[in-house]
């Protein structure tokens, strides 16, 4: 899974270990780690609002448009679920 540098990247989880941390169906911010990377894992903002390491397997890299980007930078990492998206 590649994150890219230079914009916001955001994932949907779609496996969990640990529910109070990670929630399956949430999308999380996903900050660059190029070591982390190599070893099949990304560095995720959690539902505790910190960046921590998980496998990347729980975890599918969504390609949002910019505009929606810049909108889930500005809601705070705890607040940003699928269910609460408009259903297409």
């Amino acid at each position: 899974m590649a994150v890219s540098k230079n914009s916001p990247q955001f994932a949907i989880c779609i496996q969990s270990d640990d529910p109070d941390l990670l929630t399956p169906r949430m999308i999380y911010e996903i900050l660059p780690d190029e070591n982390a990377a190599r070893s099949n894992y990304v560095r995720v903002i959690d539902n505790e609002g910190e960046d921590y390491l998980y496998p990347a397997g729980f975890f599918l890299l969504m390609d949002f448009p910019n505009e929606v980007k810049r909108t889930l930078k500005r809601i705070p990492s705890r607040a940003v679920s699928t269910s609460r998206l408009p259903r297409a």
